[in-house]
């Protein structure tokens, strides 16, 4: 059973690139604040390697400031059309400034005018004043590039443990557990 885990997510995140109708890059991400309050909110993965999974966001938001006071982080990708899911658990750390401009770069205009207008998980009074804020920074930046704001980046999940899930009939479920084992991977059954 030594399958490499990030070989495996590829090859289920292959398929689900194929089958899955929307957003087969669709993750939940599950963090807790520094009182371990927890939260649950949808994001999409950017990047993955053997370094872990990246996503990008607003440090100020509300995912940004609970990372900051408790930089733990758990995943979990469900591809309802495959009948899978994968579980990821570990450290998160911020990827460095070139990649946030690298990834903030190909962007769509809209999307980058959007980063600048929005103080993501603020009260908002109405969407008049969004829409102001959204058409001041739409000025601002007139016929220019519109870069990567100070607040925006992202961060990268370092896995400690990755369950791979297949539904099964009667409910007896395959669940892979591969665990981090020094530089290498401890791979394991769980009961469903």
């Amino acid at each position: 059973m030594a399958d490499d885990p990030f070989a495996l997510f590829d090859s289920w995140f292959a398929e689900a690139r194929t089958a899955e109708p929307n957003d087969p890059e669709a993750m939940a991400l599950a963090t807790a604040d520094a009182a371990g309050r927890t939260s649950v909110r949808m994001v999409l993965l950017k990047g993955h390697d053997q370094r872990g999974f990246v996503f990008y966001t607003n440090l100020d938001s509300r995912k940004g400031e609970e990372l900051a006071a408790n930089p733990n982080a758990s995943l979990l990708f469900h591809w309802k059309s495959l009948r899978r899911q994968v579980r990821i658990e570990g450290a998160v750390s911020a990827v460095s400034g070139a990649e946030a401009d690298s990834y903030f770069a190909t962007r769509g205009r809209g999307s980058r005018i959007g980063a600048w207008a929005s103080d993501q998980s603020r009260p908002l009074p109405d969407r008049a004043t969004f829409a102001a804020r959204v058409e001041a920074v739409r000025a601002r930046f007139d016929g220019g590039d519109v870069p990567r704001p100070p607040r925006w980046s992202g961060f990268r999940v370092a896995p400690e443990r990755i369950e791979f899930w297949s539904d099964r009939e009667a409910r007896l479920h395959e669940r892979r557990l591969f665990e981090r084992d020094g530089e290498g991977w401890r791979e394991g059954l769980l009961y469903p």
